[in-house]
């Protein structure tokens, strides 16, 4: 049996093996030691991401669509494909639209109506997620503005940089509450642009209507001031009516004229004719008329017709700038009215939400490349500012 164990050199080979397995421990340890910052800073991070990203992390469910607002008029353009139809309809009439929806999407409206629909706070704290991946986080209360940050780090809305198309993304840890979570955000939007749309149709033609009847109250009062006016001064146009009289005057001035000159040729030839009394009579009756009638134009008093003609035609000018204006008025409010039903813009959807069917995220080698890089990275960083430190350190 000696000999056996001799040949085969078993007591020998033993602790040969055990020394220069110490041996390899021995220099693990020391090379730990002599780096232990590096491990500590470098390999310990880096390995609790991979602990962490390989073991730990939930998967995350992507769902993505697509959508453009658009307006009726641009209905009929027929595009034969998706770019030609985008950049031809979909950025020119919608695009601030599109950004106004976007910007909801991304608002706590949007999460409040989210949370009233499908109670997304359970979507977010499902058990289907990680412990550090959850909502609530450890370090969180659970708020609404706790729940607000979350949501904005699982939704994102943005315009694609080439196309110009709205693109809405939303994260889950499950496929259906990707997916459903998605498509309430997109019948969310397709209210919005209809409250959007009612809004501007309400408040154009409002405005338009409150224009309208500013300018019926005001043709109403000058038509009832000038009526009042007529009434007062017993006339319906001063101007006519001293057209009228001035008319009778000139008439009568020229009967006058004849009158005065058959009594003229009458005293010049027969002196003593009969019929000299009668046409001075005639004469003189012309005369006292046409006064009469002059005064009734031009008199001192306040019934002189040229004294009220001032008063008149400041009531008339008004009244005609007033319905002027009212008709001005009319016609903004049934343009504002057509406007307003050729404005109505609506929500086109390009690509409905997508139910995935396996992960997209986390993107586990490449966050722990991350974490190796950064952890490196900052290492080498600390390490050249200490070194800097005490080269420039004093001696003692």
């Amino acid at each position: 049996m000696k000999m056996l164990l001799d040949f085969m050199n078993i007591e020998q080979s033993f602790p040969v093996e055990t020394a220069n397995r110490h041996r390899q421990e021995n220099r693990l340890v020391a090379w730990l030691r002599k780096r232990r910052w590096f491990a500590l800073f470098v390999i310990l991070p880096t390995l609790l991401a991979t602990v962490y990203y390989g073991l730990i992390a939930s998967d995350v469910y992507v769902s993505e669509s697509r959508f453009v607002i658009k307006n009726p008029d641009q209905r009929g353009a027929q595009m034969s494909t998706l770019a030609s139809l985008v950049q031809t309809t979909g950025l020119t009439g919608g695009q601030e639209q599109a950004n106004e929806v976007m910007d909801f999407i991304r608002s706590r409206d949007a999460l409040a109506a989210l949370q009233r629909e499908i109670d997304i706070r359970s979507r977010f704290a499902t058990p289907e997620a990680d412990l550090f991946s959850r909502f609530p986080s450890l370090f969180s209360e659970g708020s609404f503005e706790d729940l607000y940050q979350f949501y904005r780090d699982k939704v994102n809305a943005q315009p694609d940089t080439e196309t110009g198309v709205a693109v809405l993304k939303v994260e889950a840890y499950t496929p259906r509450d990707a997916f459903e979570i998605n498509r309430n955000l997109l019948q969310l939007s397709e209210r919005l642009v209809n409250q959007l749309n009612n809004r501007a149709r309400t408040s154009a033609i409002a405005e338009a209507q409150r224009e309208v009847d500013l300018a019926t109250a005001r043709a109403r009062t000058a038509r009832i001031a000038l009526t009042e006016y007529r009434n007062r001064q017993q006339l319906i146009d001063p101007a006519a009516q001293a057209t009228g009289v001035l008319a009778i005057a000139n008439e009568l001035v020229a009967q006058r004229a004849l009158l005065q000159a058959q009594l003229d040729q009458m005293q010049r030839l027969t002196p003593d004719n009969p019929s000299i009394p009668a046409l001075r009579s005639q004469v003189a009756a012309m005369s006292a008329q046409i006064a009469s009638q002059d005064t009734r134009v031009v008199g001192v008093d306040g019934d002189a017709i040229a004294s009220k003609l001032g008063g008149y035609e400041d009531l008339f000018v008004e009244q005609e700038f007033a319905t002027q204006n009212l008709t001005v008025a009319n016609a903004a409010l049934v343009r504002a009215r057509a406007e307003a039903v050729s404005q109505q813009y609506y929500l086109e959807r390009i690509v409905d939400p997508n139910m995935p069917d396996m992960p997209v995220l986390p993107r586990r080698l490449l966050m722990v490349i991350i974490v190796a890089a950064a952890a490196t990275c900052l290492y080498f960083i600390g390490w050249m500012l200490i070194v800097g430190i005490l080269e420039h350190a004093p001696d003692n």
